[in-house]
Order: structure tokens, then C-alpha cells, then sequence
């Protein structure tokens, strides 16, 4: 029996790192990153498809100790697609409970309602030329909060322009931060910024950070 508890409380575990929050509200803030392995989508421009598979099991006591090794208050759940391990929820709870400035990178097409109010949501909505449009779970809206955050990632101009549909149809920036973020080598990040400043959209314009530090070096 003991052992079967110790079970419940286990996470797959693809790595944990320190480094600067490349995107959202936090960014350029030093950030533990905890990524879990796997992820029931495959989009086109996925820059983390090592986390699909592999990894190691790890029990939450366990990757909460390795966060507190690191010293610094901000920490992001990510994968992958973390909301596909069922105990991630039970890993954001805790690390709420320990005063940690939690953020969770979700794809959109998992049911964020479980997950605790306390954590900042970044809900990456599927644009079509991901290839996993088709996947947005639009229920998520109703449960997002100011503490929350929206993500589009624009890979081309038909992109763009089926995002700036949403957030009318949807009344996104009324619900909480709006980001657009061009796709990594696909959309110009000077291109998109003036749109969305022909367009005056009430949304933040972002690019990935640790990118443009880092490259495609992993763990960064």
C-alpha cells in the first residue's frame, strides 16, 4: 500500500533547469523551468519534441527540493503538454503552497479548470497553420482569470488574421493579457509588430527570448 501511494505522487520528468523566462509576462526574469515529458499534439513549429517521450519518473517531495536548490521565487510547469500528466495539478498546488510565483505553459487543448486560480495560465491557443487547431478546447475561456495570459503563435499573415478574429469573437482582451508571438523562422518579428500596430490590437506583441540568447540550445 505504501508503495502504491508513493505511485500517486510520482510526475515524468523530462528536465529541470534554471534560466530566464523568454516569453509572457514574466520575461526576463530568472525561472526554474520543470518540464514534463509528453504531449498528445504535434505542432508544426514544436521546439521541444525531445520531451515527447524519454524522460525519467521523479516524485513531487523530489522535484520540489530540486526547485528550492535553484534559490529564486519564479517557476514555470511546461513541456510538452504538462496538463497530460494527470498529477500536474497536484504539482502546481504544491508549489502555490510553497510561495512560489507559478506559471503554467498549456497548450489549450487540455480542461485548465482544475488547476489552481493561484497559478498564472498561459493558455497557447492553436492557430491553423499549426497544424492542432482543431484541438482548442474554447470551454478554457470561460475559466480564465486577469491572472491568466492567452498566447497566439502567428505563422503567416492567414494566421494573424484568423487570431484577430478570436479575440472579437471570444472577447479576449476583456478576459486577461493577449500575447502574439511570431513562429520561430516563419514569420518576421518586424512583419508582425506592424500589423498589430496598423491594426491598433489591444494585445502584446512578444518574441522568445531565450531564442534570440540561446538559439535552439536545449535546457535554455
Amino acid at each position: 500500500m505504501a508503495s502504491d501511494a508513493a505511485a500517486t505522487e510520482r510526475l515524468k520528468l523530462s528536465e529541470i533547469f534554471l534560466s530566464l523566462q523568454g516569453e509572457a509576462r514574466s520575461a526576463g526574469l530568472p525561472t526554474v523551468f520543470v518540464r514534463l515529458t509528453g504531449c498528445p499534439l504535434r505542432c508544426t513549429y514544436c521546439d521541444t519534441a525531445y520531451a515527447f517521450y524519454g524522460g525519467e519518473w521523479s516524485d513531487i517531495d523530489a522535484i520540489l527540493e530540486r526547485v528550492r536548490g535553484f534559490g529564486v521565487k519564479d517557476v514555470c510547469v511546461t513541456g510538452g503538454e504538462p496538463l497530460a500528466q494527470k498529477r500536474c495539478v497536484q504539482l502546481l498546488d504544491r508549489l502555490v503552497d510553497a510561495g512560489y510565483r507559478v506559471s503554467l505553459e498549456t497548450s489549450g487543448a487540455l480542461d485548465i479548470s482544475p488547476v489552481d486560480t493561484r497559478v498564472s495560465r498561459v493558455l497557447d491557443i492553436k492557430t491553423p497553420d499549426s497544424g492542432e487547431s482543431g484541438r482548442n478546447l474554447w470551454s478554457n475561456i470561460e475559466h480564465l482569470t486577469p491572472h491568466d495570459q492567452i498566447k497566439f503563435v502567428i505563422c503567416s499573415r492567414a494566421d494573424y488574421d484568423w487570431a484577430k478574429t478570436q479575440l472579437d469573437a471570444h472577447g479576449l482582451p476583456g478576459r486577461c493579457e493577449v500575447l502574439f508571438s511570431p513562429s520561430y523562422g516563419q514569420v518576421a518579428p518586424r512583419e508582425l509588430a506592424d500589423w498589430i500596430v496598423a491594426d491598433r490590437l489591444p494585445v502584446r506583441f512578444q518574441m522568445q527570448l531565450h531564442k534570440q540568447l540561446w538559439g535552439e540550445e536545449q535546457g535554455r
